[in-house]
């Protein structure tokens, strides 16, 4: 019997305040369920703005506790209605001067499954991240959800193999890289990073971009976002560079083992040959 997850994610413009843009996002997640979705991701710090052109001290007011803060309960209940897990990017407070780029993965039922803390942090103009942000220090998550082992990787993560490998060493099926990346910076490697990822680990990769420009800087955010499959395919058209969109694919994940069988990467790993890469 053919494994056929139907899966979701949303690249969305920015509306002003908080509480619409978790609005609009709760109609995009109801709208996926009414498609037949069975999982959800959003964007980087979905329920804000991309703050992070700016340093300034007034932008730790978007942060909150995971999972105790308002918007994860939010999710819990909307993860209930829509019977959908849900990837949940937020700017996390865990204590005074601890502050982390985090993703929450909620299950179908509402329960929350745990999280994941970007690890690479970005320091360049326009994304100047490491005046908010810890490295994060949880290690590599995957989560045993109700439609497949669900991993995360944030943004600036896709450019370091390490952490994607790691992802497929701990049994990822589908890995939701939410992204704010804009056009002048990286826009050509878009399309080929997150391809390249799902060939080497041999799983689907939902990679999802932010759209437009926002108050606090002139990134231009492009969008594009996409489904990819283990052979490194779009799995439909890859959206809009321009426009808000909800994007609803089916994911065959019979294929992984078929690329596993037919490639052999995993088989053929050496890591004993690998003490070099993690030595400082």
């Amino acid at each position: 019997m053919t494994d056929v997850v139907r899966a979701a994610l949303v690249q969305a413009t920015w509306t002003g305040d908080t509480e619409s843009m978790i609005a609009k996002h709760e109609e995009h997640a109801r709208e996926a369920a009414r498609q037949g979705a069975k999982v959800i991701g959003f964007q980087e710090v979905f329920n804000a703005p991309y703050f992070c052109q700016v340093q300034e001290p007034e932008h730790y007011r978007w942060a909150e506790p995971v999972p105790d803060g308002p918007t994860v309960r939010r999710m819990q209940e909307l993860a209930r209605e829509t019977g959908m897990v849900i990837v949940v990017p937020v700017f996390e407070v865990e204590g005074a001067g601890f502050y982390y780029n985090t993703a929450a993965v909620i299950d179908a039922d509402g329960s929350y499954l745990g999280k994941y803390r970007k690890h690479h942090i970005p320091q360049v103009k326009g994304f100047w991240e490491k005046y908010y942000f810890r490295p994060g220090n949880l290690g590599w998550p995957v989560f045993d959800t109700a439609v497949g082992k669900v991993g995360v990787y944030i943004c600036y993560d896709r450019h370091f193999p390490e952490g994607w490998r790691q992802l497929g060493l701990n049994g990822a099926q589908l890995v939701y890289n939410p992204s704010a990346t804009h056009r002048g910076l990286s826009s050509y490697l878009w399309q080929l990073e997150q391809p390249a990822a799902a060939v080497a680990n041999e799983y689907f990769v939902a990679a999802i971009n932010r759209v437009g420009i926002e108050e606090y800087g002139d990134n231009d955010f492009y969008g594009t976002s996409y489904f990819v499959d283990p052979r490194g395919q779009f799995v439909g058209d890859v959206a809009s560079a321009k426009e808000e969109e909800l994007v609803v694919r089916d994911l065959d994940f019979d294929l992984i083992e078929q690329v596993r069988q037919q490639w052999a990467f995993y088989r053929d790993r050496r890591p004993d040959a690998y003490d070099g890469l993690v030595q400082p």
